[in-house]
């Protein structure tokens, strides 16, 4: 019983029990010990397409210049954004792989300007190596012969600009979700979508499959090696494999998968030309910017391939019925973040059409490059995803 009108102190027994604690001045124990923030408080993951959308716009400001320290600014800033935003999971690991096979193109080209000359004519020799005579069939080919700094350097700034744009891809890929994104894509593509989406799934899952087979075998002293093992292994795998895809054929049927909704022929056709004249576009709009001759017609066709192909994945969408379950949303953020690439590609086509001389240093005469101040202050605008999207903390729990 209470005493003086005081409540009674629980017991040893109560407390012993779990009972819940009387709340206090100061909020809830929950409250006062700093709880996890409820998933709906907070920060949603960016849209995949914009880190893809960034990603794209850096290596298209790469493919605008050869100057050394430009590519490697543009380097160091996807990497930078990689390090500080990249989500723990198994897919954003492909950062490295891309890193050596950039650093593997550059090798390769330098082995072969050193190895088959260079078109490059120079003065300063490093090396002669013996020069192997060929029939006259291959003539303008040469092994061996002088090594000069102005063919290697050539060859050096040519192969940063490939080694760039493999960086840049390579951070889209360790940035953005392949699930996310392939979930995103418009109707028209849907079930390109779902095969590749059932494929990445599948894949990991026979992979653990033939390693917990060939452990069992191992543990039962039975062979895991050879045609025979291979053979004992494989057939639990195949039917392991038939079972899985006839229980996802069962669910996707009745989801109602392959469905699709009543369209006009006219729209049909309006759709195949719009998509397949679009692409086109877009592929002449592209070999345009890659190209010296190209840079005057390449953004106006690039632009409007674009836009007539999203035209024909918007009308081809109309026949596709299907909803999304949590659709990524394309927030300010994603805009941001998209716009920050965009500004680094434009201010570098800008510079190469104001200053193409500071943007692609000279190599004969042989010449150390220059920093240009303003499209090297444009490039750090790339450096803005890495300070308003989410922490890795929080990408790391983002539904998949």
């Amino acid at each position: 019983m209470p005493r003086n009108g005081q409540p009674a102190e629980p017991s040893a027994g109560s407390r012993a029990a779990g009972a819940a604690p009387v709340p206090q001045k100061g909020g809830t124990p929950q409250a006062r010990s700093g709880a996890p923030t409820p998933r709906h408080q907070r920060a949603a993951p960016l849209h995949p397409g914009a880190w893809w959308l960034w990603a794209l716009s850096l290596g298209t400001a790469a493919t605008r210049t050869t100057n050394p320290l430009l590519l490697a600014l543009l380097i160091a800033v996807s990497a930078y954004v990689v390090i500080s935003r990249r989500p723990h999971a198994p897919w954003s690991r492909s950062y490295g792989a891309f890193v050596k096979l950039a650093l593997a193109v550059l090798v390769i080209r330098l082995l072969f300007t050193t190895v088959l000359g260079s078109p490059i004519p120079g003065t300063h020799t490093l090396v002669t190596l013996p020069e192997v005579p060929l029939p006259d069939w291959a003539q303008g080919i040469r092994l061996g012969g002088r090594v000069t700094a102005e063919g290697l350097a050539f060859a050096l700034y040519d192969a940063m600009k490939l080694a760039t744009l493999l960086i840049c891809v390579g951070a889209a890929n360790a940035l953005a979700n392949p699930s996310r994104l392939l979930k995103s894509l418009p109707g028209a593509l849907y079930e390109m979508g779902v095969a590749v989406v059932v494929a990445l799934t599948f894949a990991p899952n026979l992979i653990a499959d033939v390693q917990r087979l060939r452990a069992a075998r191992r543990l039962r002293g039975r062979p895991d090696n050879g045609v025979r093992g291979l053979l004992q292994v494989g057939l639990p795998v195949l039917e392991g494999a038939l079972e899985r895809s006839v229980a996802l054929a069962a669910a996707m049927d009745a989801r109602g998968y392959g469905r699709t909704a009543q369209v006009p022929t006219a729209v049909r056709r309006t759709t195949a030309a719009l998509t397949l004249g679009g692409l086109l576009g877009v592929c002449a709009g592209t070999y345009g910017l890659l190209t010296a001759a190209g840079g005057t017609y390449g953004i106006p066709v690039l632009v409007v391939g674009l836009a007539a192909a999203l035209a024909g994945l918007w009308l081809g969408g109309r026949r596709t019925v299907r909803t999304r379950y949590r659709p990524d949303r394309w927030d300010a953020r994603a805009w941001l973040v998209t716009g920050s690439g965009g500004a680094v590609a434009a201010a570098l086509f800008l510079a190469a059409a104001r200053d193409p001389a500071a943007l692609h240093p000279g190599v004969v005469p042989l010449v150390a490059p220059s920093l240009p101040l303003w499209p090297a202050a444009a490039i750090l605008v790339g450096l803005l995803p890495a300070f308003i999207t989410p922490a890795p903390e929080t990408a790391a729990k983002e539904p998949s």
